[in-house]
């Protein structure tokens, strides 16, 4: 790389454009392209492929940043927990579901220990008024509770 001095900081530095060092380029005459987000359609800086920040990282980086909440918040690889999650084992709904331990015990990560249900199943399972009703409902369906 070519050695130079800054225009603007006065420090040696490695060249990057227009006589500045890469420290200043980025302060003083980069800038992010305004326009339409070709995903969510609203006026944002464009990142990269026509798209805002937000929908680019949800396009391209969704199934590692789910690969990272499994490992971190269950202890689980990625396909264990995307099996899982496929479903409600009650309703069958497969927008959003979690991951719930039927024997309570968040150390025992067993396949037979994991079952998906969604957010209103889950919490009435949690709820002492609906947790008998609940446990018939997985009985029923062949788990051990």
């Amino acid at each position: 790389m070519k050695i130079i001095i800054c225009k603007n900081c006065k420090k040696e530095l490695s060249h990057h454009a227009k006589g500045l060092c890469y420290r200043c380029y980025k302060k003083i005459i980069w800038r992010l392209k305004d326009g339409i987000c070709i995903k969510c359609n609203r006026e944002r800086h464009i990142s990269a492929k026509g798209m805002c920040g937000t929908c680019y990282g949800k396009t391209f980086h969704r199934k590692s940043k789910e690969a990272y909440q499994a490992r971190k918040l269950y202890s689980i690889d990625h396909d264990t927990w995307k099996e899982k999650t496929k479903s409600c084992i009650i309703c069958g709904f497969d927008k959003i579901v979690d991951l719930h331990h039927l024997d309570k015990n968040h150390e025992n990560r067993g396949n037979s220990n994991l079952i998906g249900l969604c957010p209103n199943h889950h919490r009435m399972l949690h709820k002492s008024e609906h947790r008998s009703k609940m446990l018939l409902l997985l009985k029923e369906r062949g788990f051990q509770v």
